[in-house]
């Protein structure tokens, strides 16, 4: 994946963390693209989105659908909007840590690709899964309103963490959960626990685990809340970077594309993603380094930040808050600003010890 950095005070549109997409006038003329269904005739679609084919992101790409639908009538008819599934690396290796598998954009290469290569129109993602600096010629304009950040905390034999009796196994893939569980109840045994949404649900119902965390988010877009047996507040479990988030990308060439997109942003969640990505970009994070953050406005309409980096055992945490207004330039330099405080806290001999 090609990361692109940012050489002007403006911001890259291709490279940066951060990028703001300026929607440019004389758009194009929206390329056809031909959807055949057996036994039908050929239909005509203007946008085809591209995502992973797990039931999550298919709700996630349906939830987009359904609001270019909404926002532009031409979209609204039969066969106008056409979803592809396309498989990741990290779709395909299941069997494996995220950070065992290596690399950055595991479950976003392929999509990429596909993207570029004009397979795609639009591609959406979960913003937690996109790296920070984006594939040359691609662009990320569009974030839909953010979904409850929180984590679920689910168990058949108890209502929270500190109800779990000493070596008691949790399931978990993040080591961003793992560090912070780790961190607050050490005699708690955390393994890696990877799958859908509803593969895990299964695994830990057959008892390979005791419980198991899973994003608040991706529970209430499946509509299955009710399988949460509590929700952990921000305060005893800081979010993933962008959890909660959707992002849409587009060829940074298609104006027309970048057009249906802007009509869709969410401004306060895009400035929100913004921040935390910057935080993220600072500290270089990968699958191996567990990193926390959040953004949000406060109730006086300002910025609040919160940022954590641990190690994955728990033993050390580095935490740090910012507040300020809630504007594009401000918060990128909450982001970053919090980054370098915590990674002149930990040193370089901390981040040498996770690779």
């Amino acid at each position: 994946m090609v990361s692109l950095r940012c050489t002007s005070a403006h911001h890259s549109l291709l490279g940066s963390p951060t990028c703001l997409a300026r929607p440019r006038r004389g758009c194009t003329v929206v390329r056809a693209a031909v959807a055949v269904e057996a036994g039908a005739q050929p239909k005509v679609s203007l946008i085809r989105i591209g995502t992973r084919g797990s039931p999550l992101a298919l709700a996630q790409a349906h939830e987009t659908r359904d609001k270019l639908k909404a926002a532009h009538s031409e979209l609204a008819e039969e066969g106008a909007v056409e979803i592809v599934i396309i498989k990741t690396t990290g779709d395909m290796i299941l069997d494996k840590p995220l950070a065992d598998i290596g690399g950055k954009g595991l479950f976003t290469k392929e999509i990429d690709d596909a993207l570029l290569q004009g397979r795609i129109d639009i591609a959406v993602h979960s913003m937690k899964d996109v790296p920070t600096y984006l594939p040359e010629g691609t662009i990320l304009p569009c974030n839909l309103p953010r979904e409850d950040v929180r984590d679920a905390f689910i168990c058949l034999t108890a209502n929270s963490l500190a109800e779990l009796p000493a070596g008691s196994v949790v399931g978990s893939a993040s080591l961003r959960r793992q560090s912070q569980i780790l961190y607050r109840y050490p005699s708690l045994k955390v393994v890696n626990f990877r799958g859908n949404v509803q593969t895990r649900l299964r695994k830990l119902k057959e008892g390979d685990v005791h419980a198991t965390m899973l994003a608040l988010a991706g529970l209430k877009r499946l509509n299955m809340a009710e399988n949460a047996t509590s929700v952990l507040s921000v305060e005893e479990m800081l979010p993933a970077v962008a959890q909660g988030a959707i992002g849409i990308a587009c060829r940074s060439n298609d104006d027309k594309m970048m057009e249906y997109l802007s009509s869709l942003n969410h401004e306060d969640t895009r400035l929100a993603v913004a921040c935390e990505r910057e935080f993220l970009a600072v500290l270089d994070g990968n699958c191996r380094t567990p990193i926390a953050a959040y953004a949000y406005r406060d109730q006086d309409g300002n910025c609040s930040f919160r940022g954590l980096l641990a190690s994955p055992d728990g033993s050390t945490v580095y935490e740090t808050s910012r507040s300020g207004s809630y504007s594009f330039d401000d918060m990128v330099a909450m982001g970053k600003d919090a980054g370098y405080e915590l990674k002149a806290k930990a040193g370089p001999g901390f981040f040498d010890s996770l690779q």
